[in-house]
């Protein structure tokens, strides 16, 4: 049975065995990953950046959960994420919960509908099977904290050029960093390089404050670390790491930008470098950082390298027509 569901409301009973559905998946997809934690979860599944909304549904066999499935409503796209328990693959019940999400996107008024698909994982055949199209490729890479150099690591975090200062901003910039933070973020916006933006960021200081809200309303614990420019006080350089509750054990970068007018001066190094000190102290914990990287961004690539993190999977975004999607699922094409 296929229903819409509620993590805001759901039984405790129902979240342990969404849970176990989603270990399962990662187990089979993705065995190197850590399995996921109850704690922060009904939050992780219940909480929306500013501008976003979330309808999910789960498919349920007595108290087991074959499957879940959500699209996330931002900006011009649906984003739907669709997970299978491996014992339940191959009956049609990928199929038909996406075409749920399809109609729901389509009749909320959106054209467009997105999917992050892991490479080497079924979900990439099933999505091309469907008339999904492969429009933006991201390497993954993963840095074990166990294996880093860490004399190496201080030379890279205090090689900054002549004019800058680094700060260590946990939970967040603080009040008098917001807009100069916000204004550095900004850089992205005018960076074209084909990605869909399924994971956006947000630019306006109050948006901003507002999503870092939601972070910790959700159990994700952000870090931060700026290179300030000393003459103007901008930020030339930010880094952002995020330690989820749901695993603990692995936590997430995020954005990672120099601003156009402070690159050569060592700051993306620095910052990343910076950052794994903080984080070691921090959150002693933690075992492992995983970063998404443009294939064409050589030179993040290069530093993540330098920093030790290793490619691990290819990561794709797939975008399709949702009208053309729908009408495939509901007429078995």
């Amino acid at each position: 049975m296929v229903r819409e569901w509620d993590p805001k409301t759901a039984s405790a009973e129902e979240l342990r065995a969404m849970l176990d559905s989603l270990n399962a998946v990662l187990m089979a997809d993705l065995p190197d990953d850590p399995l996921w934690q109850e704690s922060y979860l009904r939050e992780y599944l219940a909480e929306t950046m500013p501008g976003e909304r979330r309808i999910s549904w789960l498919a349920e066999e007595g108290s087991r959960v074959l499957g879940h499935a959500n699209v996330l409503l931002l900006g011009d796209i649906g984003v739907v994420e669709l997970l299978i328990h491996p014992k339940a693959r191959r009956a049609g019940l990928a199929r038909e919960m996406l075409a749920q999400a399809a109609r729901k996107t389509y009749h909320e008024g959106f054209s467009v509908i997105g999917a992050e698909v892991v490479g080497g994982t079924p979900a990439v055949s099933f999505f091309e099977s469907v008339g999904f199209v492969r429009e933006y490729t991201e390497t993954r890479s993963v840095l074990r904290l166990n294996s880093v150099d860490w004399l190496a690591l201080g030379e890279m975090a205090r090689g900054i050029g002549a004019g800058y200062h680094l700060e260590f901003c946990p939970g967040g910039p603080p009040d008098e960093l917001l807009e100069p933070y916000a204004k550095a973020k900004a850089e992205l916006r005018e960076i074209d390089d084909g990605d869909l933006d399924l994971r956006p960021s947000s630019y306006d200081p109050q948006r901003l404050r507002a999503s870092l809200d939601c972070l910790h309303r959700r159990g994700m614990k952000p870090y931060i670390v700026l290179a300030i420019h000393e003459k103007t006080g901008d930020v030339a350089g930010l880094t952002e790491v995020v330690v989820p509750a749901q695993h603990p054990t692995r936590a997430d970068q995020y954005d990672t930008i120099v601003v156009q007018d402070h690159r050569g001066y060592g700051i993306d190094r620095a910052i990343k470098a910076r950052m794994l000190f903080e984080l070691r102290s921090a959150e002693p914990k933690l075992a492992e950082v995983q970063t998404w990287n443009a294939q064409a961004n050589e030179s993040m690539l290069k530093v993540n390298a330098e920093l030790g993190f290793q490619p691990d999977r290819e990561w794709y975004e797939y975008g399709a027509d949702v009208a053309d999607i729908l009408r495939r699922l509901e007429h078995g094409l």
